[in-house]
């Protein structure tokens, strides 16, 4: 592995894939049912992961991202799920420009009150895994609640894949 951030982005991206496919059984009605728990539904929590992963995916590319969709605005889980996998495409593409040396300089952003903020940028793509490990958690536990069975995302079920796979021999 290039660097353990390189892997945590990518066990990122097979888990929100996996929270996709627990996900694609669910009725319209089920999706957006308020049942309280962090945010009101699983539509809401959807809606607010892909928005902050489409937030972060335009800071990365230089431009500012000061609001995130509305539940109108990404009223399907088709809606939700497609943001979200385009701005996991598009976080993964600058991903694969990043070279050692600017993982430790500092990202300067607008945060969604305008306000400016900076930190290294190898927090930041941190931080994005665990934004979306902690909704996926909230939206785990909704499906539940609605007789669903959430997939398994785990880091070390991630592993267990990669690894059988051969993914990381030298």
């Amino acid at each position: 592995m290039k660097d353990d951030l390189f892997a945590l982005l990518d066990y990122n991206l097979w888990a929100n894939r996996l929270l996709a496919r627990s996900l694609a059984p669910l009725s319209h009605e089920d999706y957006v049912r308020e049942m309280g728990g962090g945010w009101p539904s699983l539509r809401a929590t959807l809606v607010h992961l892909a928005g902050a992963t489409r937030a972060w995916a335009e800071r990365f590319d230089g431009r500012d991202a000061t609001s995130l969709p509305t539940v109108e605005e990404l009223p399907t889980l088709a809606d939700a799920l497609r943001t979200l996998d385009e701005a996991d495409a598009r976080i993964a593409a600058f991903l694969a420009t990043l070279e050692p040396e600017r993982l430790a300089a500092p990202l300067a952003w607008k945060n969604l009150k305008g306000e400016p903020k900076a930190a290294p940028l190898w927090a930041v793509l941190r931080h994005v895994v665990n934004h979306a490990s902690y909704h996926r958690g909230q939206a785990a536990a909704m499906l539940r609640r609605l007789g669903g069975t959430p997939a398994p995302t785990d880091l070390v079920r991630w592993a267990i894949e990669r690894h059988e796979a051969g993914a990381f021999e030298s």
